[in-house]
């Protein structure tokens, strides 16, 4: 597997489309769930691009800095190709995800906006639940932190 961090302008056409299909892949087609999927977040995001041994894109998620959608830092859009679940590859992403946010905002709590089914998932990872379950978009949602 090749693993590539990416600032969302150093991003090719290609890459970008790449991630864009994926994430409309798992979040509106397999979980038929209608959301404004570009948000105006993506800009200002680190990108994490995992490529198979095919280097076709198989996971991807964002960095997302304080204050471009919550007080602290976050990590979100997070998602595994279908085909690609099953063998830990979230679970390294999101180990790899906290270690940049570590690096880049020492010292920092960090936001997640997690779907409620995998709250024990980011439990595990020491994530916190901080908010009773709502609805986003048709999908029970929760939010976490993990303290910095």
């Amino acid at each position: 597997m090749a693993w590539r961090w990416v600032e969302f302008d150093e991003m090719s056409a290609g890459e970008l489309y790449e991630a864009l299909r994926l994430r409309q892949d798992v979040f509106i087609i397999e979980q038929e769930c209608i959301y404004p999927e570009l948000d105006g977040v993506d800009q200002a995001s680190l990108h994490l691009l995992v490529r198979g041994d095919d280097r076709a894109l198989v996971g991807t998620l964002r960095v997302v800095p304080p204050g471009a959608r919550y007080e602290e830092p976050s990590i979100g859009r997070i998602v595994v190709r279908a085909d690609a679940r099953g063998a830990g590859l979230a679970r390294r992403m999101m180990a790899e995800a906290v270690a940049k946010c570590r690096a880049l905002y020492p010292g920092r709590t960090i936001k997640i906006q997690a779907q409620q089914y995998l709250e024990g998932f980011y439990g595990s990872m020491g994530f916190r639940t901080i908010t009773e379950p709502y609805d986003e978009a048709g999908i029970m949602h929760v939010d976490m932190v993990l303290e910095g």
